[in-house]
């Protein structure tokens, strides 16, 4: 499982719980992330293989992974689980979301240093084995290179509107939206694209242990 998914110990301990559990329900483990401070916060992020998820499916989720994790009692503290949908300007955490989102601005951080520099922004531009594939879009020629996926410590989508179009485009075509409750659909977007802020989840579940 790549660390993407779950990053720290605690976290792949974790999701090493969940994951089955999560996938006999027909979905995906997307990210694990547990949160401390004064109130522990378990973040969960789950999809069906095609992308979608619905508040429904999460609180059907938080209930399965509640029962599983207080029979395994892996987190010794109180905490606040979470689960959510991935979100528009989703964490692409495994290889396949690389080549899935091919087209689409992406920031992506690395380990080690590549070249002298440890983040990259781009265009995704597909997978080529174990390397994700990226146009940056701060050299005056259009170049794209390979970074392979291990070497990965974090990586995201830039929320667009070109995504947003796209992700709404594909809700509606799988009648996930009805055009006919909105009249008019407006978005608003931070143009400050290099301050990262925490995903906003579309549909959420929470519960408290």
């Amino acid at each position: 499982m790549s660390d993407l998914i779950a990053k720290a110990a605690i976290d792949r301990r974790i999701a090493q719980i969940i994951g089955p559990v999560i996938e006999d329900m027909g979905f995906e483990l997307v990210r694990v992330r547990l949160m401390t401070g004064k109130l522990s916060t378990l973040q969960i992020m789950a999809q069906k293989p095609d992308g979608s998820i619905e508040v429904d499916d999460c609180a059907l989720i938080s209930t399965a992974v509640s029962a599983v994790l207080d029979v395994e009692d892996p987190i010794v503290d109180a905490y606040t689980l979470e689960v959510s949908s991935p979100g528009i300007d989703r964490p692409l955490t495994r290889l396949k979301d690389f080549d899935q989102w091919q087209g689409f601005e992406a920031k992506i951080e690395t380990e080690e240093l590549i070249d002298g520099r440890r983040r990259f922004k781009g265009i995704l531009a597909g997978v080529d084995d174990d390397e994700v594939l990226i146009e940056l879009d701060d050299t005056k020629e259009p170049v794209t290179i390979g970074l392979k996926f291990d070497w990965l410590s974090d990586a995201k989508l830039v929320l667009t509107d070109e995504l947003i179009r796209d992700v709404l485009r594909g809700r509606k075509d799988a009648g996930l939206i009805d055009e006919a409750q909105f009249d008019e659909v407006e978005t608003i977007i931070d143009g400050d694209d290099e301050e990262d802020t925490d995903d906003a989840p579309e549909g959420a579940a929470e519960e408290k242990n």
